[in-house]
């Protein structure tokens, strides 16, 4: 019937909330008789009239019917499906609300999950001085202007139905999943991505339904279209397009291509990615160049960067030479030191580190990644690094033994946070700094209770606002070796 045994409330039923926090999902968290109830939409200091809508044995979800007292922090939304899609979460949260809730997530994960000690907030800006009294977490770093920053577009690509709003029935449409959906919420702009993006997808969209071109459908495993996938170097202007396809034959592929390259000067690669396994992991392992060249260039800080198809490449370009400036500032580099970077990716952080080290090594398990590392180091000259394809917490062991004394390590994982091996090397590698680059608060506080325990002390972390107006932070940490 939707509920349980234990839960106060059942499915179905209509109850007065007085919300007292988020999620990490961006929802409000209110209790009905002692039982927590997550409503999208609802802001902390808000009392809302809700309908339970799932219940599950320690928690449920319900939907906002009304809102019985507002948040000062409440804004209008600027976007006009944002009650519809599922892409951003705080848009009706004043901006500096977002920020200060942020600093309070990131507080609340090390408190609760790694049981850590956390200074008093008013330490937070004296630069560490309250270290003594626990960890300093700083105020989260924000955008002057957190809109239209990023410059990497993923889009669902589906079929108009008969009874949609988004278009002529059979014509392509595309935009984020609904919250908690399959279902495509069709837009032509979307206020956080690059304008360059949106143009892409929406002339995609276009031509693909005139040349009668089909979208996949997840269900049948019928349709050709997965994903558009848009990429755009915000320094150099150059936009790259990739079509993934369940197939490898795109039909009038050569008027497809005219079309996005006539209507589209700054184009400079347009690329296709064969995907015909049934999973929602966006790209397949095959990719091919239809025009153009595989990559395209942006710039970070002043360090070039070859971008692939498929290279990991942050997001919110402003907002990463900010996070990768204060890694450089943790590792405390000299000029002399060896620095291991665990989880490099295309070598972002191990070039913003080689120009302040003497020797940097990369390792990577996405052999293209590897290879777009590699490249990157060769195009900005720095001679002094060396990237390797393998899982970190296997590799760096065997350079251990080989005579690597890493001075500094530095790790920006996955959501998932530090495979628990790769935590055991770090522990016996004792490097004098570790710099923790994170996704996940929660998954980033479980890491570091696991290096307190084996020897190290967090000095402070710093958030950094890389996804204005969703329910992610992004941190940068600080430990030193006890």
């Amino acid at each position: 019937m939707g509920t349980t045994k234990d839960a106060p409330v059942r499915k179905n039923d209509i109850v007065t909330l007085d919300i007292e926090g988020l999620t990490q999902d961006g929802a409000g968290v209110g209790r009905a008789d002692g039982f927590a109830l997550f409503v999208q939409g609802a802001l902390p200091g808000e009392r809302v009239r809700a309908k339970v809508l799932k219940v599950k044995k320690q928690y449920g979800y319900a939907k906002m019917l009304e809102l019985l007292q507002a948040s000062p922090d409440r804004v209008e939304a600027p976007c006009p499906i944002y009650g519809k899609c599922g892409g951003c979460q705080l848009q009706h949260m004043d901006y500096r609300a977002q920020l200060e809730w942020k600093r309070r997530h990131v507080v609340d994960c090390l408190t609760r999950i790694g049981k850590l000690r956390v200074a008093d907030e008013g330490a937070a800006g004296d630069g560490g001085a309250g270290a003594a009294e626990g960890i300093v977490v700083h105020p989260t770093i924000g955008m002057a202007d957190p809109w239209r920053y990023r410059n990497k577009a993923q889009v669902p690509i589906g079929m108009a139905q008969a009874d949609s709003e988004d278009g002529a029935a059979g014509s392509l449409i595309g935009g984020f999943y609904a919250q908690h959906s399959h279902r495509i919420v069709d837009m032509d702009a979307c206020l956080i991505q690059h304008e360059r993006n949106d143009a892409a997808v929406r002339l995609v969209k276009e031509i693909g339904t005139r040349l009668g071109i089909r979208a996949y459908d997840e269900t049948t495993g019928r349709g050709l279209l997965r994903h558009v996938v848009v990429r755009t170097g915000f320094a150099t202007g150059e936009t790259m397009v990739v079509l993934v396809t369940n197939g490898t034959r795109i039909p009038r592929v050569d008027e497809l291509v005219e079309g996005i390259r006539k209507a589209l000067p700054d184009v400079r690669s347009i690329v296709q990615n064969v995907n015909t396994r049934n999973t929602n992991v966006i790209f397949g392992d095959e990719t091919r160049v239809l025009w153009g060249s595989d990559v395209i260039y942006d710039e970070l800080d002043g360090i070039r960067f070859a971008i692939s198809a498929r290279s990991f490449y942050q997001v919110n370009p402003a907002q990463t030479v900010t996070l990768y400036r204060k890694a450089v500032e943790y590792a405390g580099l000299t000029g002399r030191e060896t620095v291991i970077d665990a989880y490099c990716g295309i070598g972002t952080i191990s070039l913003f580190l080689a120009r302040h080290a003497g020797k940097v090594y990369g390792v990577e398990e996405v052999p293209e990644a590897v290879e777009d590392a590699r490249r990157n180091a060769a195009l900005n000259g720095m001679h002094h690094v060396a990237f390797e394809v393998g899982l970190a917490e296997e590799v760096m062991p065997r350079w251990r033994e080989e005579g690597v004394a890493a001075d500094v390590i530095v790790v920006d994982p996955p959501r998932k946070g530090c495979d628990a091996k790769l935590l055991e090397t770090i522990i016996a590698m004792q490097p004098k700094r570790v710099v923790y680059v994170s996704c996940n608060p929660a998954t980033l506080a479980r890491d570091l209770a696991v290096l307190e325990a084996g020897g190290f002390r967090t000095v402070e972390v710093q958030p950094v606002d890389m996804f204005p107006h969703t329910g992610h932070v992004e941190c940068c940490v600080l430990l030193v070796r006890k």
